[in-house]
């Protein structure tokens, strides 16, 4: 869990995808969290979280459905939302919070 809270509270965004091995929505994120690392590169810090092996993380940030990607800047969630998004939404969400 302090490992977790150091990795938000990097000055750069961070973005957290809570995921599931069964769900296949999740799954069609890894392709596209890799896209937009690629496109952002050092600008943003990106980890997956897997909810089944994490469960009082999902519980602390009350994550109830997979996947969920929430985005942290300095230890503050400044944004969340929960099933598949693209690589251009993802991109813009992360260049309008930072």
């Amino acid at each position: 869990m302090s490992k977790f809270s150091e990795i938000i509270n990097q000055e750069k965004p961070v973005l957290v995808d809570f995921f599931a091995e069964w769900c296949g929505p999740c799954k069609m994120m890894s392709p596209i969290l890799k896209q937009v690392k690629d496109s952002l590169g050092d600008r943003v810090s990106i980890i997956k979280i897997d909810v089944d092996k994490n469960q009082s993380l999902a519980s602390k940030y009350q994550v109830r459905g997979v996947p969920t990607m929430l985005l942290f800047k300095e230890g503050k969630q400044i944004w969340r939302q929960s099933g598949v998004l693209q690589k251009d939404e993802i991109i813009n969400i992360i260049a309008s919070n930072t």
